[in-house]
């Protein structure tokens, strides 16, 4: 783990290069949270990334939102994605489990146009099968708002993961 005296002494490439897989396929969080620095605590580190996505305009949004993978699907994930996904037993579903939740990505990102975020840390995965139930009901503004919020949950457990309290 590392401190945040350390994260301030980092040049901005250290930087990018310690945290910019952080956001899934997206380095530019990384560099917009680093122009705030330096941070006054992980919680203020937290809070950048947060406002990065958060300021950030809707294409970068969707693109960030696309760069997710489909939980309990078979793209090449990142160590972070891998581990989340294993936490949950994505990672051991029966082929039906398996079926059902490759049906529900494929609805869900037909329906929305980017997929099924849902920050996996100490769900299982009938409590993700039950919010990917109830949110695919959901119009596309209130998704889109939900999937960037499970966005700053998901950058907050890695960043808590990474950096000291």
């Amino acid at each position: 783990m590392m401190s945040i005296a350390d994260i301030n002494a980092m040049s901005p490439k250290a930087f990018i290069e310690a945290f910019g897989g952080v956001a899934e396929h997206s380095p530019w969080v990384a560099r917009e949270a680093d122009a705030a620095r330096p941070f006054a605590s992980r919680e203020a580190l937290v809070a950048h990334f947060e406002t990065a996505v958060r300021a950030a305009n809707r294409d970068a949004q969707l693109a960030l939102l696309r760069a997710h993978p489909d939980l309990a699907g078979k793209a090449r994930l990142t160590d972070d994605s891998t581990k989340e996904q294993a936490g949950a037993g994505l990672d051991t579903l029966t082929a039906g489990e398996f079926a059902h939740f490759t049906d529900l990505n494929t609805r869900y990102r037909q329906r929305f146009g980017f997929p099924f975020i849902f920050a996996v840390r100490g769900a299982t995965r009938h409590m993700i099968l039950e919010s990917f139930a109830a949110r695919i009901g959901n119009g596309r503004e209130a998704e889109f708002e939900t999937a960037l919020q499970q966005v700053c949950r998901i950058l907050r457990f890695r960043l808590e993961d990474r950096v000291s309290p």
